[in-house]
Formats: structure tokens, C-alpha cells, sequence
């Protein structure tokens, strides 16, 4: 029940002659009028509503952010009262405040915890905003949300940056006036005035714009872990509290530390345009880091706000999404998204599945086929029945899939880290050494140049542009797999993939529709064709298998009713047995019939006939004799053979494992090319295939859609499962196909090929840019060139090295597959 704003009836939404929206909520009203009033002016009712109501009852009315509790993250489901959200059970009822009927809370079913976590150690997780213990850098959402929301890290960040550049632009100038022609500054100033004013201006930026840095780099101390921001604060430091002293007690310094005119230089502005460039690259990182989850925020826009649900007395509503619950009819309209995943009751129309599943052409859908929430329908309209809402739907699956594979570790990153872990350590050691060869051997002033040659060392070293490198490839290429219908459930599998040299595919629901028809009955012993399906249909009553439902359906379509079966007994791989109208039944392949001891000679050449032309045979048994025969055919998918052609045009050997036998497997091989087939294998000798093929060093993808290909998809060393097919196999799987459709291995390999050289390319160039970058900056060109580099320089270029690591992961997003 909702309250009329305007009068204060308690109206039933689903009965409410008139409902408004406002603030992203539905109001319901008891007539015409009070939505006429209403609308004139909101607030005013709403403000009656607060003062007549709890005064938590604000809240509920004028915040459309959906009402969840710590029930949530436990998959329960909470009733709150819609007047006084301080009420909450977790059964339906009445309030026992007000006596409102209490209402399902909105998002019950997802977490409200908000968690955060590094993006370069996942592993670390936490339920507030900061930063990591590892490395320092800025935690982020563990699940991205569909709307954008501002990042407290990148507000004050960018608020820093902004002030200390508006203070460090003066500093820059009084540090190196001298260099301007004539040098009018020192004509108006002395140097001791200069350095006071540069003190008073470097100051807050060093101390309060580059706090953070400080913060972070003595966190690294404490908790042993040094990282970048361990030698930003050294560098920093070190040229601040240098020139403070400088400036202070002048005095104090040996002639080692002077200038030519007996002056101690002081490095102001080294350490404010360090502090200030490196909050640069912090804004830049920041805003580049939050790209990479544009895909799951697409993902997440995808599912509709609002829902027309259907009444029990045929009336229809306009309902929130998150109030919609099993069994409930919606009714979707023309170009509308569909809301929640469920099945088409009435009507018909062609849906677009583009955006979920990577398939372009839009899917004819009629009473019976199932919809997926977020897509999109065509010009028809449909009744459809919800069966998966909230975070059960397939598009709440898809985004958590993705988000938990952004979050995995891939191999390579085991390099990364392991460089990572002695890195810092070697820089301060690098700038300790450097402080002392130019101390020894530089020129006048010693002290000063071995000063800064170390400070430079200090910041241009960049451990981050390494720790970045592979999760941010990762993160980006995930998404982009996600948005083309190639889920990837890890990172170590989107690496292997590219390593692929033999692909293994199930035959039925992989390389077939999966949907198979009987094609051809046969019988003998004065049975009629009729009767085979009769004893044929009673006994697969009980079974689960795709071939049971067929030749139900062909019982169906020839109105015979299926024998009164007693008995059931599956026999895994071969067929079933049991007592039909009193009489003792088999159905099944020739393993069957071996194992029975039942003869087979007189329906033999017949079954080979019909398995040469693709179809699987089933004997029908009865008082153990062979009397008849029934052929099921699966149709090929018509994107079957262009697939096959393009995996082995990649390089890739397919080999068909099927439990079919040899004569039906080899049938549909050849209308499909595929050179090699492993036929006649019972479910639980599939993974023994794998096994046997990775002995020979092949590196292993299984591609399969039912239960039985699980064990296989896991023990090969990539699992691909079909979108389409069952929920075991999809967890089994490292990478998922949405469409169920085979070319989606070579969108997953281009996918796999793409990201896998972003990371190498990343890693080079991180590698690269410190080996390269550390000697010059510790001054290795000084004696044949005169160059030394600038600490100034050496930020700048550090601020370069990690944005460009994420910039080249970004251009993932564009990839095409």
C-alpha cells in the first residue's frame, strides 16, 4: 500500500486510478484531482507528508535511492514500512506503528556493503575510502555502479593540484630568476628575501598539497612495503627540509654547499613543482582509472528503471524495477527494454540481444522463448513471466563476473610483482650512491649537485607504471570482452587463450542447436512405427535428456500416448530401461544392448544407414528382443561451419568429443570440415580425452554447454562454455559465450591476443622507461655531455611514465574483435 500525498488515503498501487512521478519515485493517488494538485506543486504536499508522518518518513518520500539493509549482503529479503523505514522484518505484514501493509525493500536481493579495493592488489579490501598498505595508491569501488558518481580521492586531489599550482608559478620564478637576461629580480630583491618568500610560498604546497604523499610514504614504512610514494616523500623531503635549513641557519653549511659567491641554494622550487606535478599525475590517474569501468557502467545502464507490470485483473501498472518478483506478468512494449530475465507468455516480437549477448541480428522470440533482462525489443509487444529479478538476473551476473575477473591476477603479473618487491629498495640504494659519487667527485658546489642528483633519483623511479601495467589491461580488456558477449571469468585464462593450439568441442548445443528432432522410426516384429514411439516416449517420461524431450515432442506431434512406465533406470551414456504396459523396455545405443546381451544383427544396417547421414540411433528393446529403431537428428548451427573455418585458418586443430556414436559424429565432421573426432565417449571419459591430448603438449580449450562437459571444461586448460547452456558448465568455464555461438572463441582469442600484448607493451615500457630514466637521472651522461637532469624534469617524466601506462590500456576499450 502507498499514501495518497495529497489527502492521506492508503492507496494500493496496483489498483491507484492515477500515479506521478517525482524525484525518480512513483506516487499513487486515490482520484484525478489529487495527482492534479500534486502536480502543481510537490513539495508542498510532500512537506505535509514529512510533518504528518515519522520524520525518517523525508527520507523515503524525497530520496529515490532504493531502501536496502545488511539483510541484503546475506540474500535475504526485508519488508519495510514505506512511512516508517526504521520498521523492517523479513516477512511480509502490517506495520505495527501505523498498520501499513509493509512492502518487499527495494534492491533486497543485492549488497548494500559498498567495499573497496587496490586496483594493483586486489586482495586488499576494505569497507571505508583510502589507500592501500602495498603500494599507496588510492582504493576504488570494488563494483562500479550504473551512474557515475564523484570520487572524494579526485575532488581534493584536483583541489591540491589547483592551489599549489597557483603558489608554485611564483616559486618557479624566484628560484630561477637568475636565468632571465640581466636578472631584474635580484636588483629588487636580495636572495635572502627571496628565499623567505619562497619559503612561505612552497610551505602549504609541500605540507598540505603533498600530505597525502607523506602520509602514504610513512604507511609504507610502517607496514614494510615500500613503494612510489616512499621515494616521493624522500625527494621531497629531503629538498625542503634542505632548503629550510638553508634559509634558517645559513650558516651551518660547509663551502661544499656553496655557490661561487659564497650563497647555500636552496631548492624551493624543486620541491613544489615536484609535490605539484606528481598531484598532476595523481588527477590524470585518477581520472583515467575511472574509464576502465565504462563497460560495466554500460552493462549496469542497461537494465531499465521501470517496469509494466500486468494486474490480476488485466489493468496495467508502471512499477519500479526492484519491486518486481517471481511469477509477476509484465507487458513489453515495442522498443522498450525488457526488464528482468523471464519467458514470453503471449505475443510475439524480435529481440535485440546485441548489447548483452554480442549478437547482431536481432532474435525472433514467440510464446515459451526466454528473454534476457536489458535487451531490447522490436516492433512486437509481449506479456512475458519474470523469472530471475534482482541480482539473479543475467545481467546482474554478467556485471558480477566481470568486476570479480578486473580483480584476478594473471600470470604475467608475477614478474611485475617480483620486480616490484626489490625495486624501491634499489632506488634509495641508487640515490645513496649517487649522494656519494657526486659528493666525491662532482663539481663545485659537491654537496649541492650530489643533493639533487639524488632527489632526481628518488622521484623519477616509477614502481607504479610496473604494478599498473597488467590490471589495467586486464580491467579494461575484461569490459570490453563483456560488451562483445565474451565473459571472462579470470585473468589466467584470458591469458592462456592466446597460447591455444587444439580447441575440443562437444557436438550437441556446441556445434548443433542442441534441440534435436526425430527424423526416422523403424520397426520389425510386427510392431508399427507408432508403437516404437509409444514404448520408446514411456520410458524417457522420466529422463532429463535432450534426446527424451525429442522424442516426446514426436509423440506429441503424432497425438500417442506414452506407455505407463515403471521401474525407471538411466544407464549413463547408453540409454534407459524399465517395465512399459508390463513389459520389459530398453532404449538406448549399442552399449546398451551389449550390456543387456540383446542382439542387434537384423536393425544394424539400417542404423548405419541413418548414422552416415548425421542422425543418432536408439534401439528399442522389448522381452529382450531388438524391435525397432528411432533416429534423432540435431540440427547443425548455421554459424557452425563459418566458425570452424576460422578457428582452423587461426592455426587452431578442432577435434569433435562426443558421446554419439562414431558413424553419427564423423557425419556431421564432414559437413563441417573438422579433420579429427572422438566419438562413442561417456561422460565421465571426457576429461580423460583432455588429459590424453594435453600428454602430447597440446595447450587445451574445451568449448561445451551441458553438465557432463563440466569435469572436461575444467581439466582442460581453457574452458569455454556456451551462454545457452547449463549453469554447471558456465561455472566450470574461465571464459563464457553469451550467444552460445562458436566464432565467439576467435572474438575471445582477438580479445586474448589484444590484451595480452597491451600488457607487454605496458611492461616494456615501464622496464624501459626505469632503466632508462634512473642512471640518466643519477647523472651517467654528466661526464660526456654535461647533462644532468632536473628533479623538476624527473617528475615530469614520472607523472608521464604511469598515465601513459593507463592511457595504452585505455585504447583497449576500442579493440576490435
Amino acid at each position: 500500500m502507498e499514501k495518497d500525498p495529497v489527502c492521506g488515503m492508503a492507496v494500493d498501487p496496483l489498483r491507484a486510478t492515477t500515479q506521478e512521478e517525482h524525484a525518480g519515485k512513483n506516487y499513487f493517488f486515490c482520484c484525478a484531482g489529487c495527482a492534479t494538485k500534486f502536480r502543481a506543486d510537490p513539495a508542498k504536499y510532500l512537506k505535509r507528508l514529512q510533518e504528518e508522518t515519522h520524520p525518517a518518513a523525508v527520507q523515503v518520500m524525497l530520496d529515490p535511492t532504493p531502501r536496502t539493509s545488511t539483510q541484503h549482503a546475506q540474500g535475504g529479503v526485508e519488508y519495510i514500512c514505506p512511512m516508517d523505514p526504521e520498521v523492517s522484518q523479513d516477512r511480509p505484514g502490517a506495520c505495527p506503528k501505523c498498520g501499513m501493509a509493509l512492502e518487499r525493500a527495494a534492491g533486497s536481493a543485492l549488497p548494500t556493503r559498498i567495499e573497496y579495493t587496490c586496483p594493483m592488489h586486489p586482495e586488499i579490501v576494505r569497507d571505508d575510502p583510502g589507500s592501500c598498505p602495498i603500494c599507496g595508491m588510492a582504493l576504488e569501488p570494488r563494483t562500479a555502479v550504473a551512474e557515475h558518481e564523484e570520487n572524494p580521492e579526485l575532488v581534493s586531489m584536483t583541489r591540491r593540484f589547483w592551489v599549489s599550482v597557483a603558489l608554485t608559478i611564483p616559486v618557479l620564478f624566484l628560484g630561477m630568476s637568475d636565468m632571465i637576461s640581466g636578472n631584474p629580480l635580484g636588483s629588487l630583491i636580495s636572495m635572502r628575501t627571496a628565499g623567505w618568500v619562497a619559503l612561505l610560498l612552497a610551505t602549504p604546497v609541500v605540507l598540505w598539497g603533498g600530505w597525502p604523499f607523506f602520509q602514504r610514504g610513512w604507511a609504507s614504512v610502517v607496514n614494510r612495503s615500500l613503494n612510489m610514494f616512499t621515494l616521493i616523500a624522500l625527494g621531497t623531503g629531503a629538498a625542503y627540509i634542505y632548503s629550510v635549513v638553508a634559509v634558517l641557519f645559513p650558516q651551518v653549511f660547509p663551502a661544499a654547499f656553496r655557490g661561487q659567491h659564497g650563497e647555500v641554494p636552496v631548492y624551493f622550487e624543486a620541491a613544489a613543482a615536484i609535490t605539484t606535478l606528481v598531484l598532476l599525475g595523481q588527477v590524470l590517474e585518477l581520472r583515467a582509472r575511472s574509464q576502465t569501468s565504462t563497460a560495466i557502467r554500460s552493462l549496469l545502464k542497461l537494465s531499465p528503471r521501470h517496469a509494466r507490470l500486468v494486474r490480476d485483473d488485466g489493468t496495467e501498472i508502471d512499477v519500479p524495477v526492484e519491486h518486481l518478483q517471481v511469477g509477476d506478468l509484465m507487458r513489453v512494449r515495442p522498443g522498450e527494454k525488457v526488464p528482468v530475465d523471464g519467458i514470453i507468455t503471449d505475443g510475439n516480437s524480435s529481440v535485440d540481444e546485441s548489447l548483452v549477448t554480442g549478437e547482431s541480428i536481432p532474435v525472433e522470440k514467440i510464446p515459451g522463448a526466454r528473454v534476457i533482462g536489458g535487451t531490447v525489443n522490436g516492433t512486437g509487444s509481449f506479456v512475458m513471466r519474470a523469472e530471475r529479478v534482482g541480482a539473479e538476473t543475467t545481467l546482474a551476473q554478467i556485471v558480477k563476473m566481470v568486476s570479480d575477473a578486473q580483480r584476478s591476477r594473471a600470470p604475467v603479473q608475477r614478474l611485475a610483482d617480483r620486480v616490484a618487491s626489490y625495486f624501491v629498495p634499489a632506488v634509495v640504494l641508487i640515490a645513496v650512491v649517487t649522494f656519494i659519487a657526486w659528493a666525491i667527485f662532482g663539481p663545485q658546489p659537491k654537496m649541492a649537485h650530489a643533493l639533487l642528483s639524488a632527489v632526481a633519483v628518488l622521484i623519477i623511479a616509477c614502481p607504479c607504471a610496473l604494478g599498473l601495467a597488467t590490471p589495467m589491461a586486464i580491467m579494461v580488456g575484461t569490459g570490453r570482452g563483456a560488451l562483445a558477449g565474451v565473459l571472462i571469468k579470470n585473468a589466467e585464462a584470458l591469458e592462456i587463450l592466446e597460447k591455444v593450439d587444439t580447441l575440443v568441442v562437444d557436438k550437441t548445443g556446441t556445434l548443433t542447436e542442441g534441440k534435436p528432432r526425430v527424423t526416422s522410426v523403424f520397426a520389425i516384429e510386427g510392431l508399427s512405427e507408432n508403437d516404437v514411439i509409444r514404448f520408446a516416449a514411456g520410458l524417457e517420461k522420466a529422463s532429463e535428456h535432450p534426446l527424451a524431450a525429442a522424442i516426446l515432442a514426436a509423440a506429441a506431434e503424432r497425438n500417442i500416448a506414452p506407455g505407463n512406465a515403471k521401474g525407471f533406470q538411466s544407464h549413463t551414456g547408453k540409454g534407459v530401461s524399465g517395465m512399459v504396459e508390463s513389459r520389459t523396455a530398453a532404449l538406448g545405443n549399442r552399449a546398451l544392448l551389449e550390456q543387456l546381451q540383446v542382439t542387434f544383427d537384423r536393425l544394424n544396417e539400417k542404423a548405419k544407414a541413418r548414422e552416415a547421414e548425421g542422425e543418432t540411433v536408439m534401439f528399442v528393446v522389448l522381452d529382450d528382443r531388438a524391435v525397432g529403431l528411432v533416429g534423432v537428428a540435431d540440427p547443425i548451427k548455421a554459424s557452425a561451419k563459418e566458425a570452424v573455418e576460422a578457428l582452423k585458418h587461426d592455426g587452431i586443430q578442432i577435434v569433435m568429443l562426443t558421446g554419439d556414436s562414431q558413424a553419427t559424429a564423423d557425419a556431421v565432421a564432414r559437413k563441417l570440415g573438422i579433420d579429427k573426432v572422438i566419438a562413442g565417449v561417456l561422460p565421465d571419459k571426457k576429461a580423460e580425452s583432455i588429459r590424453a591430448l594435453q600428454a602430447e603438449g597440446k595447450i587445451v580449450a574445451m568449448a561445451g554447454d551441458g553438465v557432463n562437459d563440466a569435469p572436461a571444461l575444467t581439466q582442460a586448460n581453457v574452458g569455454i562454455a556456451m551462454g545457452t547452456g547449463t549453469d554447471v558448465a558456465i561455472e566450470s568455464a574461465g571464459i563464457t559465450l553469451l550467444a552460445g555461438d562458436l566464432r565467439g572463441v576467435s572474438r575471445a582469442r582477438n580479445l586474448s591476443r589484444a590484451t595480452m600484448r597491451n600488457i607487454r607493451q605496458n611492461l616494456f615500457f615501464a622496464f624501459a622507461y626505469n632503466s632508462v630514466g634512473v642512471p640518466v637521472a643519477a647523472g651517467i651522461l654528466y661526464p660526456f655531455s654535461g647533462l644532468l637532469l632536473s628533479p623538476i624534469l624527473a617528475s615530469a617524466a614520472m607523472t608521464f611514465s604511469s598515465v601513459s601506462v593507463i592511457a595504452n590500456a585505455l585504447r583497449l576499450r576500442h579493440a576490435k574483435l
